[in-house]
């Protein structure tokens, strides 16, 4: 290969393809677009001025389209982690909120590291499935006050929206219709001087460049303690939003992605955006479907251009941003609730078909989720519950079955399925210890020892036979259940 080539193959393929770089800046521009309006209801959401949901989606999708794991994916100011962080803003003020952006991002950094993006395959679907539903309700709720004791042209406004991002698609997909149904919304309202409420009503745009600065809190123990739940519970909403969002366009582009590298990369853009003032953030499932399937976006130039783009949209055109009508921007979000929103799931059809336990863990989720407020609490809870049920499924699958040889000096139990403390505790009362005869062989050849509960049980039924004279003989074994086995047996018992 010739020194030319090699570098040409260095470049990345939007300086080596001009489609692929029309593409990438098309793409971030649409997402730019996009990205207005739900950076601003978010910022609403999380009890904030509009500036600071704008600034924390340029720095986020600006920091992960260097350091993120996974090409092509937008990253910035997003609902899940407005929820979380809203009452920390209300009750101890926009400060506390910064600080706690800020640990949550190292938080973000320490997990990534630890390998935290392993542990998402013990999250069940259906806590899965129950997450999102549960993001959808509450950002549903987040949006009725904004209906209440409003004018009367407020309603026509919503339901015009809906109707506007219903039917333009079927148009063209070219330009969001989010953005376009804002942008109609904005100009009956200007130009028909309709008084609703309007986004310069929530606070002025940003007119310049966000700088940085330390959050304005005592650098105290106290303060620490205040902001670290709402911090954590943020890391964690953040990652588990990011890797299911990464996981999905892996399927979508037929690639694959560095889920630690994502890891890390959320904290690290967390923790600038905190510095710059920013409300924090993770990966949009929205935004990140707009710029891979409908732009066809695949490198980390449109994330950043789509950063880029969005700070120039409102520093140049923020006096027409201040006028768009709130209840463009309620229409929007009751939208993205029912595009979030997994009908599928409560489909008659599929509720016939779903396990009792997996539709009972879907709704544990959302009931915690809704009733808390906090989506890390929903996810932590049905996870939990999802675990008891299949624990409690697998401990019905151990059985024993006794074979006694025709001489009757010896009997055989066999032992199938998995043994562990759920199924192992019951293990000791399936032996008859007075009746059997002297020599007994315990056959595990088609069970599996998990835990130390299981040693602890076959030791118990050894001593009682042993007590009434009787030998015992376990034979079976496979190789990590001896190990386990030969390594804590006669070691478990104090007396």
């Amino acid at each position: 290969m010739s020194p030319a080539s090699y570098l040409r193959g260095l470049k990345p393929d939007w300086l080596r393809d001009p489609k692929v770089w029309r593409t990438e800046v098309l793409g971030g521009l649409v997402v730019a677009l996009a990205l207005i309006p739900e950076a601003i209801s978010f910022s609403i959401i999380a009890g904030v001025d509009p500036a600071v949901g704008l600034f924390a989606s340029f720095t986020m999708a600006v920091v992960i389209s260097v350091v993120g794991g996974r090409r092509a994916m937008i990253s910035a100011a997003t609902g899940a982690v407005a929820l979380v962080i809203a009452p920390l803003n209300r009750e101890h003020g926009f400060g506390y909120l910064v600080a706690a952006v800020i640990l949550a991002g190292a938080f973000q950094v320490v997990l990534g590291v630890l390998g935290v993006a392993k542990l998402l395959r013990f999250i069940p679907r259906s806590v899965m499935v129950g997450f999102v539903n549960s993001l959808a309700i509450l950002v549903f709720m987040a949006q009725v006050p904004e209906m209440r004791d409003v004018p009367w042209a407020v309603y026509p406004l919503v339901i015009g929206g809906l109707a506007l991002m219903v039917l333009f698609p079927k148009v063209t997909t070219v330009v969001p219709a989010p953005l376009v149904s804002i942008v109609i919304l904005t100009v009956i309202t200007v130009g028909a001087a309709i008084a609703v409420p309007t986004v310069g009503d929530k606070g002025e745009l940003p007119s310049s460049l966000p700088v940085p600065g330390l959050p304005d809190v005592p650098f105290t123990l106290d303060t620490l303690t205040t902001i670290a739940p709402y911090a954590f519970a943020m890391a964690l909403v953040g990652l588990m939003e990011s890797l299911m969002t990464a996981k999905l366009v892996d399927d979508i582009t037929d690639t694959r992605s560095d889920k630690t590298r994502e890891s890390v990369g959320q904290g690290i853009a967390n923790i600038v955006t905190g510095f710059f003032g920013g409300m924090g953030g993770c990966a949009m499932i929205g935004q990140t479907m707009i710029n891979v399937k409908v732009s066809g976006a695949r490198t980390r130039l449109s994330t950043f251009l789509a950063g880029a783009f969005l700070m120039v949209l409102c520093i140049v055109f923020g006096p027409i941003v201040s006028d768009i009508p709130m209840a463009a921007l309620v229409a929007v979000m009751i939208m993205v609730c029912f595009a979030t929103f997994d009908w599928h799931s409560i489909a008659p059809k599929t509720l016939r078909r779903m396990p009792a336990g997996e539709i009972t863990v879907m709704v544990i989720t959302v009931v915690a989720v809704v009733a808390s407020h906090n989506l890390a609490v929903g996810v932590v809870i049905g996870s939990v519950t999802a675990m008891v049920i299949f624990a409690k499924r697998v401990a019905h699958l151990a059985e024993v079955t006794a074979v006694t040889d025709p001489d009757g000096t010896s009997i055989v139990y066999r032992v199938t399925g998995e043994l562990f403390f759920a199924s192992s505790n019951d293990l000791v009362g399936q032996f008859d210890y007075a009746g059997d005869p002297g020599r007994v062989v315990i056959d595990l050849s088609a069970a599996h020892i998990w835990d130390a509960s299981t040693v602890a049980a076959l030791d118990a039924i050894e001593t009682k036979y042993a007590q009434r004279g009787k030998t015992v003989e376990i034979t079976g074994l496979n190789t990590p259940s001896a190990d386990l086995h030969a390594r804590l047996t006669g070691e478990l018992s104090g007396h």
